[in-house]
């Protein structure tokens, strides 16, 4: 049976149409950017909610399709940033900037391109490591990963190496 025929796909099935890994394809369900049904221990998607994820299928013609990008076509970046030998304080003050940052308005979104940013920050302490997770426009993202750059560079002292191991327990 050829996909476009399909009318349930499993998890998997959609994380390897849409090349992603499996647990982000169940994140994207529990938190409700794909729609899916709870059969026993699975989750089934169906080809309408899907195609509403990705967009409706391109329709096959004789000439390039590559040479005519349709309007309205989505995208998405998703990045994880890890940060290593950062303190609690630090951490904190990371986070707290990074989410104001992708709050603030500051994205390249141009008229009918409402990207936003959406952010996780983690931290672990046994590690002292923070994870920033930032999903959204190509641009947004970009812009973001960039200002994190300029924060973490040489001379700025936003996240000291020194002296925060002495506080922990």
């Amino acid at each position: 049976m050829e996909s476009g025929e399909r009318e349930l796909y499993s998890v998997g099935e959609v994380a390897e149409l849409l090349g992603l890994h499996v647990r982000t394809v169940r994140n994207y369900v529990r938190d409700g950017r794909l729609k899916a049904v709870r059969i026993g221990k699975q989750y089934r998607i169906s080809r309408a909610d899907f195609e509403a994820l990705t967009g409706p299928p391109e329709p096959e013609t004789g000439e390039s399709a590559a040479a005519d990008v349709p309007r309205g076509r989505h995208l998405e970046v998703s990045s994880i940033v890890q940060i290593d030998s950062v303190g609690p304080d630090a951490a904190s003050r990371l986070s707290t900037f990074v989410t104001a940052s992708a709050q603030s308005g500051r994205g390249r979104s141009g008229p009918g391109q409402a990207h936003s940013l959406r952010i996780q920050t983690v931290y672990d302490q046994e590690r002292a490591r923070m994870k920033i997770v930032i999903l959204g426009g190509a641009a947004e993202t970009a812009d973001l990963l960039n200002l994190v750059d300029s924060v973490l560079g040489p001379g700025n002292d936003l996240l000291p190496t020194e002296g925060w191991e002495t506080g922990r327990a």
